[in-house]
């Protein structure tokens, strides 16, 4: 059975093959090959190819050339667009192509043609309905004869499709007009002139005028030369004027607005190939011309007034222009100088010399900071001008800078806590770090430092030793050896005190006096001008109760008051003293010459 289909298949294309009519024909070949061997198939091309009609091509081309104009007319087409695809696809197919390219161009350039009008606006408005027509017709245009532009057309490298063709015809016959291209681009211009002096404007008319100058490829030399002409006319005429009229801050709030509308402009309806020359033209006639003129007028009293917005927008604006930074900061760096050279110079300020220090270096900071984009080129200047005009005064700000240290560190001092303490400190030492006589200021810093120790003075001991680690990070630990010796020196006096009064307390003949007594490195600490005293009945009980120790040394020391008084003696001290001196300082140079000598009433 299975057997039977295959015979009845083999028979029925067999005549398939036999009696076709489309080209397909066995070959002796095929029919004397044995079974089961391959079948081979030769397709042949009609002998002769389908002829036209008599005056098809004309009859069809007055068809097309109907749809044409009725496109053109704006009226509608009597024929269906398919019909008339195939129209194109047929005389296309028998070499007409040429012969209906030549008269698709002479249909479409015949119909460009443009009427002036009378007012300006009333011409771009013509002018826009024109081109908006004109483009609407060509792509209606090119959907009808789309075979032909995609195969004539496409094999033929010199000749433009259908829509650069219908450009081409506008641009020759409209724009490329010096009338009609005089009055377009006189009018985009006097339309872009009102909107600047703040009236409203048709956006998208001016936006569809420049994308058609756009797509004609006539836009850079038509209009944008014109244009930049114009507004570089514009600007430097208005920046004259604005300079003579406005102070500073307003200046740079109009220049800033100004910028901002121009690139609306870019983005509504101008080509972006304009923004970069229209941006310049702009900043150079409002800020380039008169960069020096700006800074002169109104920086000192921006920063006088500490007006940190305006600031910020003057070093926004100079970052554009060239050579505006580095302008800018010239003059940044010539007010730093000449403040600050005002606060150190007069006398008469010297009372609060170190606090508007501190304050006009926290309003600098603060405007390097916030308006200045942290650039270190001004942070450098500010250094290079604080550290030039803080040494125009030698020795003073040295001296004035110990003293307000001392003010702070003081006991008694309620004005800040211990965290805002430490910040005041942090800020002196920046102060600190300008100043070149810094030996100057070691020498009263180490006298305050004295006086606080020795009567007790010292606000909070953390404190001292957090300023005595600052200066030693900054200055090194040669700067700072001698007034850790101090502490030291206070440290074991301590120590010591309190062996001599478990002593006198085991005495026969105890005091009724508490005796202190600190006992000092005399290079450690500064040198005072001795004076010969007598000492008090008590104090000389208090020592006499020593005498009969036979380890005693005798020592010169220096009598220092509670109340600051300062007085020579000779005395003896205990052997205990002697001992734990030996201890901790084996040295027998600290068991002779001046030590400082305190007792309380």
């Amino acid at each position: 059975m299975a057997e039977d289909t295959r015979q009845d298949k083999r028979a029925s294309f067999s005549a398939i093959t036999e009696h076709s009519t489309n080209g397909m024909a066995r070959t002796s070949a095929m029919a004397s090959s044995k079974s089961g061997a391959s079948k081979k198939l030769v397709i042949k091309n009609f002998k002769d190819r389908p002829k036209l009609a008599e005056n098809y091509t004309e009859d069809t081309w007055l068809k097309l050339q109907d749809a044409v104009g009725a496109i053109q007319n704006s009226t509608s087409i009597k024929y269906n667009l398919e019909e008339l695809y195939q129209a194109v696809e047929n005389l296309c197919s028998y070499k007409v192509s040429p012969t209906l390219y030549k008269q698709l161009r002479q249909v479409c350039e015949e119909h460009v043609q443009f009427t002036e009008s009378l007012d300006n606006l009333s011409f771009l408005k013509r002018m826009n309905r024109c081109w908006q027509d004109h483009c609407r017709q060509t792509i209606m245009i090119r959907s009808i004869f789309l075979f032909l532009d995609r195969t004539y057309v496409l094999q033929n490298s010199l000749l433009p499709s259908i829509w650069d063709t219908g450009l081409e015809l506008f641009r020759t016959h409209i724009v490329s007009d010096s009338a009609v291209q005089k009055r377009t681009v006189d009018g985009i211009l006097e339309q872009i002139e009102l909107e600047r002096n703040g009236e409203t404007v048709d956006r998208s008319l001016l936006r569809s005028l420049l994308g058609m100058l756009s797509d004609l490829q006539v836009y850079k030399d038509s209009f944008e030369e014109r244009f930049l002409i114009e507004t570089n006319r514009l600007y430097a005429a208005e920046g004259q004027r604005l300079m003579q009229e406005r102070d500073v801050p307003e200046y740079l709030h109009h220049v800033a607005r100004r910028l901002e509308e121009e690139n609306d402009r870019i983005m509504n309806y101008l080509d972006q190939s304009t923004q970069k020359p229209l941006i310049s033209c702009v900043e150079k006639q409002l800020l380039g011309e008169h960069m020096t003129a700006v800074l002169q007028k109104g920086l000192s009293t921006l920063l006088d007034e500490n007006r940190v917005t305006e600031l910020g927008l003057l070093y926004q604006l100079f970052s554009k222009v060239k050579g505006g930074l580095p302008t800018l900061l010239q003059f940044w760096r010539d007010y730093i100088k000449s403040f600050g050279g005002e606060i150190v110079c007069t006398p008469e300020k010297d009372k609060d010399m170190v606090q508007d220090l501190l304050d006009f270096k926290d309003k600098m900071d603060n405007v390097a900071q916030s308006c200045f984009a942290r650039n270190e080129g001004f942070i450098n200047a500010m250094k290079e001008a604080f550290e030039t005009f803080i040494n125009k005064r030698p020795n003073k700000p040295a001296e004035l800078i110990a003293k307000y240290v001392d003010s702070k560190l003081r006991a008694g001092n309620k004005e800040a806590t211990e965290e805002e303490l430490e910040r005041i400190l942090d800020k002196i030492m920046i102060i600190f770090r300008f100043i070149h006589g810094k030996d100057v200021f070691e020498a009263f810093y180490k006298k305050d430092l004295a006086k606080r120790l020795l009567v007790g003075k010292s606000a909070s001991v953390d404190a001292e030793k957090s300023m005595l680690s600052k200066l030693k990070h900054e200055c090194g630990a040669a700067f700072t050896s001698k007034l850790e010796g101090m502490f030291k020196d206070m440290e074991l006096s301590k120590d010591i005190m309190i062996q001599f009064k478990q002593y006198m307390q085991n005495q026969r003949e105890p005091t009724n006096i508490e005796l202190t007594v600190n006992i000092l490195t005399m290079g450690y600490w500064p040198s005072y001008t001795p004076m010969e005293v007598h000492l008090p009945p008590e104090v000389s009980t208090c020592i006499r109760s020593s005498k009969g120790d036979p380890d005693r040394i005798t020592l010169t020391v220096l009598l220092v008051l509670h109340r600051g008084g300062r007085a020579q003696a000779h005395t003896a001290v205990p052997s205990l003293w002697k001992s734990s001196r030996s201890q901790q300082e084996p040295s027998r140079e600290r068991c002779g010459g001046w030590r400082p000598f305190q007792f309380q009433q």
